[in-house]
């Protein structure tokens, strides 16, 4: 029998202590709401043929890892950003390892990465 192979990402689910205050800081980012919203316990914001699930939960959230995004554009979304009154990490930069990206935290401190690669060689396939 041959080994099974991951093909692709479905999902990523994070959890939120406030729905209403996640659902703001996701949506002031641009994020198309497929599911759910401000009132619900599960919301789902749709990213190219995956998901950012997020859902509701009262315990408090440690670092637990960073959630890369490719975006067309990395410049714009980090003025979206600031625009919305976030504050990234830092100014976009160009990585050693041929992306442009930036940093930012959610308001739950989930980490996330706004990214494009700088050349095709770097795209994912």
């Amino acid at each position: 029998m041959d080994k099974p192979v991951v093909t692709a990402l479905s999902a990523v689910t994070l959890a939120t202590a406030d729905m209403a205050r996640a659902t703001r800081f996701y949506d002031a980012l641009g994020f198309a709401l497929r599911y759910g919203g401000a009132a619900s316990e599960f919301t789902s914001y749709a990213i190219g043929a995956a998901y950012l699930n997020l859902i509701a939960q009262a315990v408090p959230i440690a670092w637990w890892g960073r959630v890369i995004f490719h975006v067309s554009d990395v410049d714009a979304m980090y003025r979206l950003a600031l625009d919305a009154g976030y504050a990234p990490h830092a100014p976009p930069a160009d990585a050693p390892w041929g992306e442009r990206y930036f940093h930012i935290t959610d308001p739950d401190g989930h980490e996330l990465s706004f990214a494009r690669p700088l050349s095709p060689a770097f795209a994912p396939p």
